[in-house]
């Protein structure tokens, strides 16, 4: 079988991406233009910046990909780009350019699931990870437990209810002054403090054994910070963040684990920005080691938003025959398994 050559793009909230990947695998470029310091000075991704600097990267980007992969637009043999879920704008501008690029070199064109794009990062590192397996997807915006029954077949288990566990990472990470993006400040000061010094809730969905909730702990955070403001006690920025990060860990891996028996899956992959989060990786570990099951995850570099895993799934979806049309659109809230 000759190799495949997939141009990805990924612009769904504040990166702009672009990479090239052989055969679904084999990561030969991966560019990522960052816009997290121009968000900082807000507290948060604005929307409409982020639109405008998509608009003022991606052609370098993807200049500069083609160029590190040593590969020209003629020798790509599709080109896949994140289409939703995500910030509209900002998947315009990708949907956009990846609709020109491939109308204009006489490319196939496959919209990927930004969510299905994280599942598919952790193919890029571990060469024997085939389906099916159970993901749990954790990032800013997305909760999910998903059993990935094949390449392009996903069935959600579990998803949180409110908050994901990423976006109460930058809340908390906020409020306790740490500012953004919270979760790798969260994970850096938590080393510092005491898990178990404060008792936050761990919230269980009746009737959803494998549902999330983290309204209640960012609540509960927000809560203890005022009664400790209007006591006069002094805060320990490390332990209010260990003690919630440990509740969020206790909540995310023992769901995982739990599903994982229950459906009789053998191995577990973590996907999304918070997978990069150490307390997590490590509760993981000692979990999946104790029942026999496999662990695996993508290098932090693969957990956030990048296009090397958005051309991974396309490969999968390109050999499996989707092909998008030109009417391609941006879909803000695209559910996963939905194709467009």
């Amino acid at each position: 079988m000759e190799d495949v050559l997939i141009l990805g793009i990924e612009s769904s909230c504040d990166e702009t991406a672009a990479a090239v990947v052989k055969n679904g695998r084999e990561v030969l470029s991966n560019v990522i233009s960052s816009q997290i310091a121009i968000h900082t000075l807000y507290g948060g991704v604005v929307p409409e910046i982020a639109s405008r600097k998509h608009i003022e990267k991606i052609n370098q980007v993807i200049e500069q990909a083609l160029k590190e992969a040593d590969v020209t637009l003629e020798q790509i043999d599709a080109i896949s780009v994140t289409y939703g879920p995500g910030l509209v704008g900002a998947l315009l501008v990708g949907v956009g350019e990846a609709k020109a690029l491939a109308y204009a070199a006489h490319k196939p064109l496959v919209g990927v699931h930004h969510i299905e794009g994280h599942i598919a990062a952790n193919y890029l590192e571990h060469p024997d990870l085939e389906p099916p397996f159970l993901c749990l997807v954790v990032s800013g915006g997305h909760t999910h437990l998903v059993q990935v029954k094949a390449y392009d077949s996903f069935e959600i288990i579990g998803c949180t209810h409110d908050d994901a566990a990423g976006e109460a990472f930058d809340k908390v990470a906020r409020a306790i002054g740490l500012g953004y993006p919270g979760g790798p400040k969260i994970d850096k000061v938590s080393k510092e403090g005491n898990p178990h010094a404060i008792e936050f809730p761990r919230a269980k969905i009746a009737g959803a054994e494998f549902d999330f909730s983290f309204s209640g702990v960012k609540s509960a955070v927000l809560n203890y910070l005022n009664q400790c403001e209007m006591k006069g006690i002094k805060i320990s920025q490390a332990d209010v963040a260990a003690s919630f990060q440990q509740s969020v860990v206790d909540v995310l891996a023992g769901r995982a684990i739990a599903a994982a028996k229950k459906l009789g899956e053998k191995r577990i992959a973590v996907a999304g920005g918070v997978a990069a989060n150490s307390a997590l990786r490590q509760r993981l570990k000692e979990e999946c080691d104790k029942e026999g099951i496999a662990l695996c995850y993508p290098s932090p570099i693969y957990c956030t938003d990048n296009a090397a895993m958005i051309a991974a799934q396309g490969y999968y979806e390109y050999i499996a025959g989707t092909r998008s049309g030109w009417d391609l659109n941006a879909v803000p809230n695209l559910k996963i398994g939905q194709r467009g």
